[in-house]
């Protein structure tokens, strides 16, 4: 069989790599190398710089030792990775390659390489450049949890079109990914990784336990030894409730299943809280979902799927050979016929997500409308026309035209994704990036035309109007192009997901439309005598609600919204006139404006940690980098 009907895929850990080989005919052929169907994943850097033969440390090179390679490029760029661990990672590809050839007959030329679906460009790109010096064609980079929905598809499971699901690759270090099936295939709608919650933070937690003090730290205990007698105690306990590790230059120590669940402990509720969060980060619920799904070299940990299922009410399946499901998967990409796949109706967005998009909109409609139906234009006839218009109305319709919009955003940047090229859009971050940066342009160019279109329509100069409809709304578009690039990046997710940060708050926009909507009208009925003190009356009522809106913007505790809502409603009322009107639209763009600043800082620049429920002890820091998976 040839080179161009065999596909080879590669899933480079932290701590080890594993392959397969992909027929034409569907089978699947898992690599062996030296006998094993994983290749640690391990260096040891001398002093000289030279790396020794097939990466294996030597008994003089244990203080070089590199547990786990990719880490050092995870930490830093490509151009500053560390060099052994560089070497090792091409040392462990140009196995896999030589193996693969020997069982092809000549170098096979589909090469995928997994990677995780948090890593960024610089990091894909250091992966393709270690592929290229491992004498590899230029390969296809496959997101892990990808792979694993693909495996998933290749051995039965049912994922409709629109399906949502959750894989948990616990490995050395643990990522969680919510994915959503579509008809071309699998999407990353959020991700979030810890490089300490995974098999190398339990094997540090054993080997304590098991000699009593810090891994490596011991007089005479060879770390590398160390590590491998705990790996292999740790796979063991999982089917047996008792082995015996030998340590070197250490009388042997009974090791037991108390002492491994220890050691899980923390690290199980870690991912379990990975999950929860990834799941409100893709802004779904647990009933939203098809199944989570845990693979990995630590995935069939005891009490894992214990804490998934107790922290998200979903009980996790733990694949097969769950090491290998990334491998195999990765091979499949693209083979999956997904024609003949039950679809489902995307669903609905919530009525909740809606409305925070159909109330700014419809609000905005009618505040520039009564602003055209009830201007007064001066000297129609004569030579001095003029047009009164209450540019706090006109000011508070382009704003809640910019909030309507930007509620919207992440509905557009899904649009959007779903008709580009380009594949940066079709990350989460991307389509957020994406989705904001459009809201800011459509709301910016509604604006506009309620600019261009009033001028038009009384005959007037547009600047000023221009004037009155961008400047108010230029804060509130500046901090959503902050926010735009903190999705791009992958900085973070906000807790609640990216839609429920983008939406406005909907009692302060239906209480400044009503209350700018009195105001008008108390300036431009006809004022009989009978009618004069109900309109007044009106005129003061809308101070009140604007009033009102503005605190419900600024002040967000419900003790503090009720000492302020009364002084600054009642001086609202007190100062409502025609003069004033423009002011008091100002007013509230202001308040919007301190609100999104809010927003900005509490929720994305310095967000307050989620409250665990269960402590978290051990080794396990909170480390949210989205390079850490295993």
């Amino acid at each position: 069989m040839g080179a161009g009907e065999a596909r080879l895929s590669i899933d480079c850990g932290s701590a080890g790599t594993r392959a397969a080989l992909a027929w034409a005919d569907g089978s699947v052929h898992v690599l062996a190398i030296d006998g094993a169907p994983r290749l640690p994943t391990m260096a040891s850097q001398p002093t000289d710089g030279r790396t020794p033969p097939e990466g294996q440390p030597t008994g003089n090179q244990l203080e070089a030792f590199i547990p786990g390679p990719r880490h050092p490029i995870e930490d830093a760029t490509a151009g500053d990775a560390d060099r052994g661990a560089v070497d090792a990672v091409v040392a462990a590809l140009r196995g896999v390659a030589a193996e693969a050839e020997r069982l092809v007959g000549q170098p096979v030329r589909d090469v995928r390489v997994v990677v995780p679906a948090g890593w960024g460009p610089r990091r894909r790109t250091w992966m393709r450049q270690v592929a290229h010096r491992a004498g590899m064609p230029q390969p296809r980079l496959v997101e892990a949890p990808v792979a694993v929905a693909e495996y998933l598809l290749t051995n039965g499971v049912r994922v409709p079109v629109g399906a949502f699901l959750v894989v948990c690759d616990v490995g050395a270090g643990a990522e969680v990914t919510v994915l959503r099936r579509a008809p071309t295939g699998f999407e990353v709608l959020a991700t979030l990784a810890d490089r300490a919650a995974g098999g190398t933070a339990i094997d540090q937690a054993f080997a304590n336990t098991l000699i009593g003090t810090a891994m490596g730290t011991g007089e005479g205990t060879s770390r590398p030894s160390v590590v491998d007698s705990v790996r292999v105690a740790k796979e063991a306990l999982v089917r047996h409730s008792a082995v015996t590790v030998p340590l070197p230059d250490r009388p042997p120590v009974i090791a037991n299943s108390a002492m491994l669940d220890e050691a899980v402990r923390p690290v199980a509720w870690r991912v379990a809280q990975l999950t929860q969060e990834a799941i409100a980060a893709a802004e779904l619920t647990a009933a939203d979902l098809a199944g989570i799904y845990c693979v990995g070299g630590s995935a069939q940990l005891p009490q894992l799927a214990t804490a998934i299922t107790e922290r998200t009410g979903v009980a996790p399946a733990v694949l097969p050979e769950p090491g290998l499901a990334a491998a195999r998967g990765a091979a499949d990409v693209g083979a999956v016929d997904t024609g003949t796949v039950e679809r489902v109706e995307v669903p609905v967005p919530p009525v909740r997500r809606a409305a925070a998009i159909a109330v700014p909109g419809f609000a905005s409609l009618a505040l520039i409308w009564q602003c055209l139906l009830t201007a007064e234009q001066h000297g129609v006839l004569g030579l001095y026309y003029s047009v009164s218009v209450n540019w706090g109305e006109f000011t508070m319709a382009a704003v809640m035209a910019l909030l309507a919009c930007l509620a919207a955003g992440t509905v557009l940047g899904s649009l959007i994704a779903a008709r580009s090229p380009t594949p940066g859009t079709r990350t989460e971050g991307g389509r957020v990036s994406v989705g904001i940066l459009a809201a800011v342009s459509l709301g910016a160019a509604i604006a506009g035309l309620y600019a261009v279109v009033t001028s038009q329509y009384f005959g007037m100069p547009v600047g000023p109007y221009l004037k009155w409809a961008l400047w108010p709304i230029a804060p509130v578009s500046v901090m959503a192009v902050a926010m735009a690039a903190v999705a791009a990046r992958q900085w973070r997710t906000p807790h609640g997901g990216w839609s429920a940060l983008l939406a406005a708050p909907n009692g302060s926009i239906v209480a400044a439309t009503l209350g700018m909507g009195l105001i008008q009208y108390s300036l431009t009925a006809d004022r009989w005598p009978d009618r004069i003190l109900w309109i007044d009356i009106a005129g003061r009522v809308g101070g009140l609600l604007l009033g009102i809106a503005v605190v419900m913007a600024v002040v967000t505790p419900l003790m503090f919204r009720l000492i302020l809502a009364a002084p600054l409603a009642v001086i609202f009322a007190a100062i409502v006139s025609r003069r004033a009107a423009g002011m008091l639209g100002v007013i509230y763009a202001i308040a919007v404006a301190t609100w999104w600043a809010t927003r900005l800082w509490s929720r994305v620049l310095r967000p307050s940690r989620p409250t665990a429920t269960a402590p978290l002890t051990g080794p396990v820091r909170a480390d949210m980098s989205p390079g850490g998976g295993g």
